[in-house]
C-alpha cells in the first residue's frame, strides 16, 4: 500500500467526507481526495427496488453510451412496436441525461484540478473504456447511475474475467504493476464511500460482491494476475467492500486456498466459497445451458446467477423447515403409530407449503422501477427493446430459501428417539411441553437437548437432514413461476434465521420459541459438535446438485487457530477439504466471542470490527443487537 492509497483510506474512515452530501437529489461529488468521483452528494439513503442484478458490465464498458444510443435509434427504425419504440425512446433520453451528468461532474473536476477524472470523463462514458482505470472508472460511473436509480443489491459479478483485457492491455503499454494495484485498491475505496446510503436490511447488506475464478467447460481454472492482485487489495485494505467470493473446485491449486485463507485470517468474513464441481452441474439439471452455467456469480449473498443473462428473483420465499415439523407435531402426533408415519406427515406439510409458495406466485407482477435503467446493461434489452423484468432476460427463475434445515432435523430425531424409540416421553407430554415453551419441563428439554444433532457425522439424524431437503426440492424445483421461470429450491437463509424463528414455536430439539435458526445451512445453535471435521462430513452427505438456490455451511472459528502459517494451511486443507467432499458453498468466520461481548459493551473500541452476519460482511458496530447476539451465540470452532 503506498503513500497515495494510505491517504484515501485514512479519508474514507474519517467519514468527514459525509458532510459534503448537501444536496437534496442524488447529485455527484468529489472528495478532497478522489481518482474516481461519482459518490452521491446526498444524505437520503437511496431505497432498494429490483432485487438482485449482475448486470452485462462488459457490454457497456465495451460499447460506450453514445454507441448504445446509436443501437437503440437503429431498433427504434426496424420496429412498429408502440410499446418498444417508447421503451427505446425513454431509454435515449436517460443516458443522455447521465451523459450530461458526466459532462458536470468532468467540469467539477476540471474546477478542483483532478486533472486525470477529467480527462478520462473526456473517454468515459460517452465512449469505450481504453485503459484499465477507465475501465474502473466507467464501472463507478455505472454503480453510481444504477444505485441512483433505484437498483440497491447490485453484483459486480466476475470482475477478474471482464477487466482482465484492460488489466492486460495496459501492462502491454508500459504501464507498471504498481501503479495497476493503485488504480485497483483506489477502486475498491470507492466502493466503501456509500455503503450507508444504498443498503438493505442492515448497513453492509449493499450487494457488491464480486466473484473471482471458476472453471469453463473444459476444464481449465480461470483465477488470473488480476484475480490475485483482488485478494491481494482485499487483504491490505481491510474493508467489507467488494465481498470477495472464489470460485474454486476439486483441481484448484492449493495456494488458491491458501490465499483465500489469509483472507479469512483478517476477520473479514469472505471469501465466501462456491464449489463449481457442485454448482454447474446443478445449474445444469435445472435447464441452464452448460455455457451459462459456466458463467454463474452469486447475488448480493450466495444465490446463483448468470451474468448477463440473469433477472432472478432469487429470494422470493422461505421453506420453515421447523415450522413445518411443529405443524405436524401438533396435527398429527398423537395418531401415528410409529415415526415413518409422522414423517409422512411432516412430508405432507412440507408438500403444502410448496403448494401454496407456487400458487401464491404464480400470477405474481413482477414491476420495474419507474425508470428502469438496469435494462440499458443487458444487450439483449436493447437489441430488442423489451425491459429485462419482463422479456429480454433469458432466465427469469424464483428461488426459495430453505431455512432451519439443521434445526427441523434435530426436532425429527428427537421425536423418533424420545417418543418412538425409547419411549421415554408420551405424545401428550410432548405436545404439553411445547405449549409450556418448556416452562416446568426442564428435565424433558435436557433430555431432547441431548439427543443426536446435526454436525456430529450421524447418520441417525443426518438421514433425516437428507430426506426433508430431498422432498423439498422435489416438490418444488422445477415448478412454475411468474415471468415465465421457475422455481428452484436452497439451502439458504439469510434474514430469516431470525424473522422465520420468530413465527415458529418451541420446537421438539429443545429450542424455545420465537429462537433463532441456524445460520443457513448449519448446525443449530448452542448445539456443540465433536468436531470442525464432523460438521463438514454431516453437511456433504446430500447431493448439493438438487437444491442449488445457494445457502453455504458457515463456520464460526476462533482467531487463534489462524496465528500462524501451520494454521492457515490447516484451515485451506479443511476448506479444500469441504470442496472434495461435495460441500457446495462454504463460509468462515474468524471471531473471538470475547472481544465480541466486549465490542457489544464498549463499541468505540472496535469501530472497524468486521463480520460474516449472513451472506455479507458488516462491522459489527452497525449490525442490530439481534445479529450481533446471533453471531455470539454460534459455535466457535
Amino acid at each position: 500500500m503506498n503513500d497515495k492509497i494510505k491517504a484515501l483510506l485514512d479519508q474514507l474512515k474519517a467519514k468527514e467526507y459525509k458532510s459534503l452530501r448537501l444536496y437534496k437529489e442524488p447529485k455527484p461529488i468529489i472528495f478532497p481526495i478522489d481518482y474516481f468521483g461519482f459518490n452521491i452528494g446526498s444524505p437520503e439513503k437511496i431505497p432498494p427496488c429490483g432485487g438482485n442484478n449482475t448486470p452485462d458490465y462488459e457490454f457497456v464498458i465495451n460499447t460506450g453510451y453514445e454507441a448504445i444510443k446509436n443501437m437503440l435509434s437503429e431498433n427504434i427504425k426496424k420496429t412498429d412496436d408502440n410499446e418498444k419504440k417508447s421503451y427505446g425512446f425513454n431509454w435515449i433520453r436517460k443516458l443522455d441525461k447521465c451523459i450530461r451528468i458526466c459532462d458536470e461532474h468532468r467540469e467539477l473536476a476540471r474546477e478542483t484540478g483532478n486533472t486525470r477524472l477529467y480527462e478520462a470523463l473526456g473517454q468515459v462514458p460517452r465512449k469505450p473504456a481504453r485503459s484499465f482505470y477507465e475501465a474502473c472508472l466507467f464501472m463507478k460511473i455505472s454503480t453510481f447511475f444504477l444505485r441512483t436509480n433505484l437498483v440497491v443489491h447490485l453484483g459486480l459479478g466476475r470482475f477478474d474475467q471482464y477487466m482482465y483485457p484492460f488489466y492486460l492491455r495496459d501492462k502491454q503499454n508500459g504501464v507498471s504493476g504498481e501503479e495497476l494495484f493503485e488504480i485497483l485498491e483506489a477502486f475498491f475505496i470507492s466502493l466503501n464511500y456509500d455503503t450507508d446510503l444504498y443498503t438493505g436490511m442492515q448497513l453492509g447488506d449493499n450487494g457488491q460482491s464480486l466473484v473471482l475464478g471458476g472453471f469453463d467447460l473444459n476444464g481449465n481454472y480461470m483465477y488470473n494476475e488480476l484475480s490475485e492482485k483482488c485478494m491481494q487489495a482485499s487483504l491490505e485494505l481491510n474493508l467489507i467492500d467488494p465481498k470477495i467470493n472464489l470460485r474454486v473446485g476439486k483441481k484448484t491449486p492449493d495456494e488458491v486456498f491458501v490465499s483465500g485463507t489469509r483472507l479469512t485470517q483478517k476477520g473479514l468474513g469472505f471469501p465466501q466459497y462456491s464449489n463449481d464441481d457442485v454448482v454447474i452441474p446443478g445449474l445444469i439439471k435445472l435447464g441452464y445451458e452448460p455455457q451459462d452455467a459456466a458463467d454463474y456469480v452469486v447475488a448480493a449473498c450466495w444465490e446463483f446467477l448468470i451474468q448477463k443473462k440473469s433477472f432472478e428473483n432469487a429470494n422470493a420465499a422461505t421453506m420453515n423447515f421447523p415450522l413445518m415439523v411443529s405443524r405436524a407435531l401438533s396435527k398429527h402426533l398423537k395418531e401415528c403409530k410409529t415415526f415413518l408415519e409422522f414423517l409422512e406427515c411432516v412430508k405432507e406439510e412440507i408438500k403444502s407449503e410448496c403448494d401454496a409458495i407456487v400458487e401464491k406466485y404464480i400470477d405474481w407482477p413482477m414491476s420495474p422501477p419507474s425508470n428502469g435503467m438496469i435494462s440499458l446493461y443487458y444487450k439483449s434489452s436493447v437489441d430488442t427493446l423489451t425491459d429485462v423484468f419482463h422479456h429480454s432476460a433469458k432466465y427469469r427463475n424464483w428461488g426459495c430459501h430453505g431455512a432451519g434445515i439443521a434445526n427441523a432435523a434435530d426436532a425429527l430425531a428427537a421425536v423418533k428417539k424420545a417418543i418412538f424409540e425409547d419411549k421415554k416421553y408420551s405424545s401428550d407430554e410432548l405436545l404439553a411441553a411445547l405449549n409450556d415453551d418448556f416452562c416446568g419441563h426442564e428435565e424433558m428439554r435436557n433430555y431432547l437437548r441431548s439427543c443426536p444433532k446435526m454436525g456430529n457425522n450421524d447418520d441417525y439424524v443426518d438421514s433425516l437432514a437428507i430426506e426433508i431437503m430431498d422432498f423439498f426440492q422435489k416438490n418444488l424445483n422445477g415448478r412454475p413461476v411468474a415471468g415465465g421461470g421457475i422455481w428452484r429450491a436452497g439451502t439458504g437463509a439469510s434474514l430469516e434465521y431470525i424473522s422465520e424463528g420468530e413465527k415458529c414455536p418451541a420446537t421438539a430439539d429443545g429450542r424455545k420459541a420465537r429462537d433463532p435458526f441456524a445460520s443457513s445451512f448449519s448446525p443449530s445453535l448452542d448445539v456443540k459438535p465433536s468436531g470442525i471435521l464432523s460438521v463438514i462430513q454431516s453437511f456433504t452427505k446430500y447431493d448439493m446438485t438438487n437444491i442449488i438456490n445457494g445457502g453455504p455451511l458457515t463456520l464460526e472459528i476462533h482467531e487463534n487457530l489462524l496465528r500462524n502459517e501451520m494454521g492457515i494451511e490447516k484451515v485451506a486443507s479443511l476448506v479444500k477439504t469441504y470442496i472434495e467432499l461435495g460441500g457446495h458453498q462454504l463460509q468462515l468466520n474468524s471471531i473471538n466471542r470475547e472481544t465480541l461481548i466486549d465490542a457489544q459493551m464498549h463499541p468505540e473500541k472496535y469501530p472497524n470490527l468486521i463480520v460474516r452476519v449472513w451472506g455479507w460482511s458488516g462491522y459489527f458496530n452497525e449490525l442490530h443487537k439481534m445479529y450481533q447476539d446471533h453471531i455470539i451465540r454460534r459455535f466457535e470452532y
